[in-house]
């Protein structure tokens, strides 16, 4: 892509960085959706899929999926434009929406503070989480091997996330700010979600949902 059409993706992001809320502001969760993108960066279609669970049974009540072809390349610090719009796609065919999203990604941990949470959520206008597996930005102290255990991750001064350890000696997993939900309450919520394995229920889940997407869609395309 050109500088200047990347310039302008990136002015994107920061003006929706500076429309995301970041203290809470939502109300009574009674379902929570888990979002995951299945793409890879040498295919030009993105899989979304959204799985709505009950809280506090965490029981299924509806899922969507959706195939489109990524406007995009894969470029890193930009997946939010390649991914969101099939995730949003998902979320308009849901049967019903929940009342807070975790996705597969960064929120605020991003170099300007737009990951994929914080992109889906502020698009939608949807309290969300950031619930990442690899680090985007920034640096945290070490990290005690026990389950549970959680300290800050800051970038240029900023706390940015809090790195977690959901499972003894399991690899960490990065919790952050999307949208409409303050740190304190994205970290409760995580570890709210959890059952004994590494990612939260709701990610899990639509990690799971968004593999059969892209399957079906391989399987039909033959």
């Amino acid at each position: 892509m050109a500088r200047a059409d990347l310039a302008a993706l990136r002015a994107e992001q920061r003006d929706l960085a500076a429309r995301a809320v970041t203290r809470d502001a939502l109300g009574e969760v009674r379902r929570i959706g888990g979002v995951d993108i299945s793409a890879s960066r040498f295919e030009r279609e993105v899989h979304a899929a959204i799985v709505v669970l009950d809280w506090p049974s965490l029981e299924e009540v509806c899922r969507a999926g959706a195939t489109q072809e990524a406007p995009l390349p894969y470029l890193t610090g930009l997946l939010g434009f390649r991914e969101v719009p099939a995730a949003a796609a998902a979320w308009a065919a849901l049967e019903r929406k929940p009342d807070l999203l975790l996705v597969d990604g960064q929120g605020l941990e991003h170099p300007r503070r737009c990951g994929v949470a914080t992109h889906l959520g502020v698009t939608l206008d949807v309290p969300s989480i950031g619930v990442a597996k690899s680090r985007l930005c920034g640096t945290w102290p070490e990290l005690p091997e026990e389950a549970g255990a959680a300290v800050p991750i800051t970038d240029r001064g900023e706390v940015v996330g809090t790195l977690l350890r959901s499972r003894l000696r399991a690899r960490p997993i990065h919790v952050s700010v999307g949208h409409r939900v303050s740190l304190a309450t994205a970290l409760g919520w995580v570890r709210a979600t959890l059952r004994g394995r590494r990612l939260p229920e709701p990610t899990r889940r639509a990690h799971d949902a968004a593999a059969l997407v892209r399957r079906d869609f391989l399987a039909r395309r033959g």
